[in-house]
């Protein structure tokens, strides 16, 4: 049963000589305009797309993007009587109640059977989000900025104790198989995004125990004519501007583009370090409103640069040194020798077919492009002499390149047999990779951290690693969702074939894999009448792991096998009914078996590793609820490795978070809104040193959020908003994360995000 969002307006038609009102036409006062709203819920608007309206009724489509059409079509020039009523049914916003993650399908949140965490571009705008490490802060499970605020050029966070891959309009983002060729979507072009938590291999093929986070991008939609431009300044040189635009490029609407860009570019919390970043995004959408709709999605990114990767010894941030405490500016690194860029292309294409009102073909591939070139100086986490505070450092470059291909077809339908409603799906997907690195490694000058020198003359790196790598994944999968009265019951297969080459040039030698791996998820729900939903599931995932292993101490090797997790979750959901108020609370228990275990130095593993993570999680969300926007969330989780005792490396004891922002209905500051956040994050286990088990301390830091709507002060402000927010509001200095390895005598971590505040200002059409 399909949630949709329905804003009725009933224009209805006094006696007047005028012409009828259309899209075009700005209505008199000869016209009564009443508006509802519909929540609906019942069988009939359950299937993929609508069934036939009514006469005199426009059709509502499902909403690609965010925005709401303010008018309906144009006007048929159809005659009338005085008292004959004109419905148009205009298009909303997709609700944050709503998620396509868990069932490749737009499913309510209090009918699916898994938890779903939803961030909508509003809840990003208010924050001033500008990364998906920022996006994801506010959401339980989640062990956020494992990099802290130095490493931004990647999204790096833990979900339920493991790292999540990144679905982008539902294909997989495929990282390189051996370094650094790892893409990075600019959060602004986004609509949305949804953190599904849990195994979800049964509909998406190889994937973390964790879960994955799905983002959506901004496409076009069925205005007539759009757009919007802002400008940002902040802390760090903060400079952003964005542009956005897109309607209709023909009369009739049956082609649709879109167009959105952004330059911008921040000096980091590092001395010496910054980051740039142009990127353009058109689409264009043919078909309209039709059955059969075509939509072409092009992105280009150019990052010249994006900051450092390096961070601090742990003795000097984490534990005093010697001298003190280094200060959170501490840059490693040496200027000239200092690069990173990256260039990231892909083009996508969505395709969509509805056969009748039960039955439609959807299809969707992208091919991705990603070119790295990094080259750095790091400290190597240990002092050569402390007390002089000489800092053993290494140096690395590597180039990479990266061609990804990835495909998912679907026929999804809807049947009845007897009293049981089936919204039934059918899919095949196809993913495919090759990837190159070439990388040096050698030594680098120690650096006196008193007086540190970032012009040094750094040695050539010797030649380190030469790889070439291929590999192909396919997919077979199917759903049944059933449902009969209140009860709805899901369960999804899924079979994959995987084959992976990789040749090292370096040294000679290669590697296959060919696994093979069924997944399943079986979940049941009861939605009750007033609201409350209990629900469990039950789902599995795997992931392909690269190694040779023994199971005869030796004698014979062969390639591993995948490892593989489960997980048991139930929960109750409750939805406040009229409303967008959702409370979720989940229990949790997750198994990742087949694990490698290394073997001594003998260069083999065995498959005997086991983890384990166990949960409890609360979130609650509102959305513009009574002009109040509220996400609340708490997480309790540990996180296990049978095979040393101790939690996964970075792995978090849980946090809790919550964010307000109230917008002024009426009086003299009407439109003004304001907010604010806390977020808190526990003790995160960060490896051994030679003193012991590394434990990070827990810290919490708060946030604030301004918005305000010119119009309000004035009409020749229409369309113009300034907004501002900050994090880290008291600027906290604490260690977001560190990773210690005694055996190497290397510790390192990295400090927190700084105070970092910015200001929009902002105009729409």
């Amino acid at each position: 049963m399909k949630l949709r969002l329905i804003i009725i307006c009933t224009i209805v038609r006094l006696p007047s000589r005028r012409a009828p009102v259309t899209a075009e036409t700005r209505p008199s006062r000869s016209f009564s305009l009443t508006i509802g709203l519909l929540l609906a819920t019942s069988p009939a608007l359950a299937a993929e797309s609508p069934r036939p309206a009514p006469p005199k009724q426009v059709q509502a489509k499902p909403a690609q993007d965010g925005k709401t059409r303010a008018a309906g079509t144009k006007a048929t020039g159809m005659k009338t009587s005085a008292t004959e009523a004109e419905h148009i049914v205009v298009r909303a916003r997709r609700a944050a109640t709503v998620a396509a993650s868990a069932t490749k399908s737009d499913t309510p949140l209090i009918d699916t059977a898994q938890s779903v965490t939803v961030v909508t571009r509003n809840e990003m705008d208010v924050r001033g989000v500008l990364s998906l490490n920022q996006a994801v802060r506010y959401a339980a499970g989640i062990t956020p900025d494992l990099r802290g605020g130095v490493g931004t050029r990647y999204d790096q966070f833990l979900l339920r104790g493991f790292t999540v891959p990144t679905f982008l309009d539902g294909l997989k983002l495929q990282d390189s198989p051996t370094g650094y060729a790892v893409a990075q979507t600019d959060t602004s072009r986004l609509d949305r995004l949804e953190i599904l938590k849990g195994p979800a291999s049964a509909l998406y093929g190889q994937s973390s125990p964790g879960g994955l986070v799905a983002l959506s991008s901004k496409l076009p939609t069925d205005l007539r004519s759009y757009g919007s431009v802002a400008a940002t300044g902040g802390s760090f040189d903060l400079y952003r501007v964005d542009a956005d635009v897109g309607g209709y490029a023909t009369n009739d609407g049956l082609v649709r583009y879109r167009i959105y860009g952004t330059v911008n570019g921040q000096h980091t919390q590092l001395s010496r370090t910054g980051s740039r970043r142009f990127s353009i995004s058109p689409s264009f959408t043919f078909g309209g409103d039709g059955p059969t709709t075509l939509t072409l999605l092009g992105n280009y990114q150019y990052d010249p640069e994006n900051g450092t990767y390096g961070g601090v010894p742990l003795v000097g941030s984490l534990k005093r040194a010697s001298y003190g405490y280094l200060p959170r500016n501490f840059y490693d690194g040496d200027v000239p020798f200092e690069k990173f860029n990256r260039r990231q292309g892909s083009i996508t294409y969505i395709f969509n077919h509805q056969f009748n009102k039960d039955w439609s073909f959807t299809s969707r591939g992208r091919y991705d492009d990603i070119m790295t070139e990094y080259r750095s100086v790091y400290d190597m986490g240990y002092y050569t002499n402390e007390e002089e505070g000489l800092l053993s450092r290494s140096a690395i470059a590597t180039r990479e390149h990266a061609h990804n291909l990835a495909f998912d077809s679907q026929f999804k339908g809807h049947v009845r047999t007897g009293p049981l409603q089936h919204t039934m799906m059918f899919g095949f997907d196809y993913m495919q990779q090759s990837a190159t690195e070439v990388g040096q490694y050698g030594a680098a000058p120690d650096l006196d951290v008193f007086h540190p020198d970032y012009h040094m003359v750094i040695p050539a790196p010797d030649p380190w690693v030469n790889y070439r790598t291929d590999s192909h994944q396919v997919g077979v999968y199917g759903q049944d969702e059933i449902r009969w009265n209140r009860l709805i019951l899901t369960g999804s297969l899924r079979n994959d074939w995987y084959r992976s080459t990789q040749v090292d040039n370096q040294y000679g030698g290669t590697t296959r894999q060919s696994p093979s791996q069924i997944t399943w998820r079986a979940s049941g729900l009861y939605h009750f009448g007033f609201g409350l939903a209990p629900y469990i599931s039950y789902s599995t995932s795997f992931q392909p792991q690269s190694g040779l292993v023994s199971s005869d101490g030796g004698l014979s090797l062969h390639q591993a096998s995948p490892s593989v997790g489960k997980q048991l979750e139930g929960g109750l959901k409750y939805q406040l009914p009229g409303t967008s108020l959702l409370l979720t609370a989940a229990g949790f228990h997750i198994e990742q078996t087949n694990v490698l275990v290394a073997v001594g130095s003998t260069g083999y593993s065995v498959q005997s590793g086991l983890v384990h993570s166990d949960g409890f999680e609360f979130e609650a969300h509102a959305e513009a609820f009574k002009n109040l926007m509220i996400d609340a969330a708490v997480s309790v989780q540990k996180v296990h490795d049978d095979s040393t005792g101790k939690p996964l490396m970075q792995s978090g004891k849980g946090n809790a978070s919550l964010f307000a922002f109230y917008t002024m209905p009426s009086g003299p500051v009407k439109g003004l809104g304001f907010g604010g956040g806390l977020r808190y994050t526990a003790k995160s286990y960060g490896g051994e040193a030679d003193y012991g088990s590394v434990w990070v301390p827990q810290y919490a830091v708060f946030d604030g959020s301004l918005r305000y709507d010119l119009s309000n002060a004035s009409r020749s402000l229409r369309g113009w908003t300034v907004s501002a927010s900050v994090r880290n509001l008291f600027d906290k200095k604490f260690i977001a994360n560190c990773m210690a390895y005694a055996s190497y005598g290397q510790e390192f971590c990295y400090y927190g995000e700084r105070r970092n505040a910015q200001a929009t200002i902002g105009y729409s059409w």
